[in-house]
């Protein structure tokens, strides 16, 4: 037969309440010094971005503004780049592609801060819908990034061409017709405030991703 042995099991020191409870006040002044120094540092580095960004701002929008002389030859462009979006395309109406055959170029443009405030602005040629030739949303936004501000252009449509307003369509096995929601409608979310704040997935999509690259929409 084996011997066995037991060990003796070793209790861990249990602090009292006291002791365990107290913090040095010294220690936290400390604390609070070392976390006031890492906020600091953390606004002199946003500052140094935020003049780096403004530097390198002239130079984008030069070349943006090449890019968009060349698309602006390249027949339905912007019509082909948003229709192929996943985010985009499900949003444009049979009558929305129609008009987007008229969009010449799309900007997108940052302010001086460009983490409070941008514009996203459609330039059109002549057209039988609307009388302006460019529209454009503004959203200015909080510190936490939150849109609390939208304002833009109101459409003047001509005569019986409002499609923004829905668009009656016959569907085979409907007794009644359905109303198609246009891409337009985005124009007429304008000239609110949203102090809580708000997303505009729309805006957040056009500026983040079809904006800076829309090639790889328009050639898939």
């Amino acid at each position: 037969m084996v011997a066995t042995t037991r060990r003796k099991s070793k209790n861990p020191k249990i602090c009292a309440p006291e002791e365990s409870e107290h913090v040095e006040e010294g220690e936290l002044e400390k604390l609070q010094e070392i976390q006031d120094e890492l906020d600091k540092v953390k606004e002199e580095a946003n500052e140094k971005i935020s003049k780096l960004e403004q530097k390198y701002k002239d130079k984008w929008r030069s070349v943006y503004h090449k890019r968009n002389k060349l698309i602006t030859s390249v027949t339905d462009f912007w019509l082909t780049a948003f229709l192929n979006h996943p985010g985009l395309g499900n949003l444009l109406t049979e009558d929305d592609q129609k008009v987007f055959k008229y969009l010449r170029s799309l900007d997108v443009e940052e302010f001086k801060n460009v983490k409070s405030t941008y514009s996203i602005t459609f330039n059109f040629s002549p057209n039988p819908y609307f009388e302006d030739s460019n529209l454009a949303k503004t959203f200015s936004f909080s510190d936490e990034g939150m849109a609390t501000k939208i304002t833009g252009t109101k459409i003047k449509w001509k005569e019986g061409m409002d499609i923004a307003n829905g668009v009656n369509r016959e569907k085979k096995g409907r007794k009644r017709p359905f109303v198609e929601e246009s891409f337009f409608t985005w124009f007429n979310e304008a000239q609110q405030e949203y102090p809580e704040g708000i997303h505009d997935e729309v805006a957040e999509i056009i500026k983040g991703d079809l904006w800076p690259n829309p090639l790889k929409y328009f050639d898939t």
